[in-house]
């Protein structure tokens, strides 16, 4: 654990590439179900079948860049108890597209620096995952469904086509391969 306190309570460690700054590029993601629950839906004869939270899920995929114009999702999956997806994020929008907050503003000095530190920046991927998986649990407490997100989520910087196609054909067999892989 970190030894990192923000309000009096140690903070987890990211995973993020600290020399990436997540504001353009291409990234595999999985987020996932908090304890892998089955809440998106089931999977048999190798077709899924959404439940009410997990069609309401693809259309947060489907409509990405009605929320965040910087961002893209060419290619994603909703699974029983994950999403994959590969992000597009581009660096070419302008501030007044940006639905993001200063989290910091109108805060003591020295609670802005640390905030600035550790805040999500705008026009980036973890502004967008956020964004997702908020939008999500609110629909689930808007019509009591039981539902929890893992907290943290897991992301890939494509760095080539090849590696690209790679994740792509890997996105497109999950639902036909969930038998053999369904921890994955």
């Amino acid at each position: 654990m970190s030894d990192e306190k923000f309000q009096e309570k140690y903070r987890i460690a990211t995973t993020r590439a600290s020399w990436h700054d997540y504001r353009c590029g291409t990234y595999f993601v999985t987020i996932c179900t908090k304890d892998k629950e089955h809440y998106f839906g089931e999977i048999a004869d190798c077709k899924m079948f959404l439940t009410d939270i997990g069609k309401y899920a693809n259309e947060q995929f489907e409509n990405i860049t009605e929320h965040y114009p910087y961002a893209e999702i060419p290619l994603w999956v909703v699974m029983p108890n994950h999403i994959h997806a590969i992000v597009i994020v581009s660096d070419n929008v302008g501030d007044v597209l940006c639905n993001s907050r200063d989290v910091a503003r109108n805060i003591s000095t020295e609670f802005n620096e640390k905030m600035s530190k550790i805040s999500p920046k705008r026009n980036t991927l973890s502004v967008v995952i956020r964004g997702v998986k908020s939008a999500i649990t609110k629909f689930a407490n808007e019509y009591s469904i039981p539902f929890a997100w893992q907290r943290l989520y897991y992301d890939r910087i494509i760095r080539d086509s090849d590696e690209m196609n790679h994740i792509a054909e890997y996105i497109e067999d999950n639902v036909a391969k969930w038998d053999v892989d369904e921890n994955d």
